[in-house]
């Protein structure tokens, strides 16, 4: 009997689904919408909207709270920077979970989108973008080089013909060692 036995185990030991909603609700902070099965998405809600109540009361004990779940101080300061403030109304429901028709190509597991309800103006995924095209424009064009010249082939050596004395003499064992291996005398 499953009495008192909530929570859904997703084919996972203890400490597996533990990452694994970790990492999700990381990826989730960062790209504010991820796609991934349902049974996850709604596990991962559990997960996800006490950090964001933690985010609501802003304090230090919250941060290192948020923390110990996320592992990582700039995503730390986005949820509470960016993330936080947009649900200061309060109340719950700070994510959804919308339901795709397709099932997965492979094992046609159900899959669902879940997103936070409010979306921040800046996803950290764009910010990296604009931050490679930044670089990229303010790098000073390289400096032409001189073209390469071309080398002349070099000339093939000619293969050394072994004679078939030189062969006979490489291959020759000595008496014990052939006597031992033929199973002679």
């Amino acid at each position: 009997m499953r009495h008192n036995n909530a929570g859904r185990k997703l084919g996972r030991n203890p400490s597996h689904r533990k990452a694994l909603l970790r990492n999700m609700a990381k990826a989730l902070i960062i790209n504010c919408r991820i796609t991934t099965t349902e049974a996850k998405a709604k596990t991962l809600r559990g997960v996800v909207e006490p950090l964001v109540s933690l985010a609501l009361k802003n304090d230090v004990h919250a941060r290192r709270e948020a923390y110990r779940t996320l592992g990582d101080h700039h995503l730390v300061k986005r949820l509470f920077d960016d993330i936080g403030p947009l649900f200061k109304d309060g109340g719950g429901g700070y994510t959804r979970v919308v339901k795709l028709a397709l099932p997965r190509k492979g094992d046609a597991a159900p899959l669902a989108i879940i997103e936070f309800t409010k979306q921040p103006e800046k996803s950290v995924a764009a910010e990296a973008e604009k931050g490679k095209g930044a670089v990229k424009a303010e790098k000073a064009p390289k400096a032409a080089k001189a073209p390469k010249t071309e080398k002349a082939p070099r000339a093939a050596k000619p293969k050394a013909e072994k004679t078939v004395k030189a062969v006979k003499t490489a291959t020759k064992m000595p008496k014990a060692a052939v006597k031992t291996k033929m199973g002679g005398e």
